[in-house]
């Protein structure tokens, strides 16, 4: 297993820093700009970009770029959800995604606000939808920024942290030790098993307020742009 996992990390790190780094923060612009999130998880490019970190100069800038990706995706989504919205929605990936994602998106963010713009990051298939969504509602980009900030900043530590300590200590640990990739594997797989409860809690509690939500004949307003 160790040769095969070393194989697999020697692969990534191979790759220019400066290239790999800058890929993750394309990763994540596409993400949650034009719906790339639905099919390809960010969670996946910077878990395997992160396994490659050499260095603290090296970690901090792959944090940096992915938050700065993540906000710039975000972003990009909010002005086609402000200018193209009723467009995109009704186009083919539009109809994909289903009516009742969309009206269960828009009838969460109204009543949630801004804790809906937080909490969604964390979340499968919210975190691409409600860029576009907020974008469509009367919330000004400031406040949606300001929710979505703070999100982007503790997930992208959190990720990059991750995979970069489970390759660290796989690599100090591989001459020495023959079971060292099942720490790896271990690292991330408890990671991933903490994610999953995580968000499964959130989706779980969340569910209830778009129940509420949907069933709300007159959700409070947004704050008007």
């Amino acid at each position: 297993m160790n040769e095969a996992l070393t194989w697999i990390l020697d692969l990534v790190q191979n790759v220019d820093p400066v290239l790999r780094t800058a890929l993750s923060g394309v990763g994540m612009l596409f993400e949650t700009s034009i719906l790339v999130g639905l099919i390809v998880p960010g969670d996946t490019i910077v878990l395997v970009a992160s396994t490659a970190v050499a260095n603290p100069v090296e970690y901090f800038a792959l944090v940096l770029v992915v938050i700065v990706g993540a906000l710039a995706g975000e972003s990009i989504g909010f002005s086609l959800g402000r200018f193209f919205g009723p467009k995109i929605r009704a186009g083919r990936l539009g109809r994909r995604i289903g009516t009742a994602n969309w009206d269960r998106a828009e009838a969460y963010l109204a009543k949630r606000g801004g804790i809906a713009v937080f909490i969604s990051r964390f979340l499968p298939v919210l975190h691409s939808l409600i860029p576009l969504t907020v974008g469509m509602s009367p919330m000004r980009y400031r406040t949606f920024i300001a929710w979505t900030a703070p999100a982007c900043v503790i997930w992208a530590f959190a990720y990059v942290s991750v995979g970069s300590l489970a390759a660290g200590s796989y690599r100090e640990l591989s001459r020495e030790l023959h079971g060292a990739g099942y720490i790896f594997v271990g690292i991330i797989a408890v990671f991933i098993v903490l994610a999953f409860i995580v968000k499964k809690v959130l989706q779980k509690r969340e569910a209830k307020h778009m129940e509420a939500a949907t069933r709300s004949p007159e959700p409070p307003p947004l704050e008007e742009s």
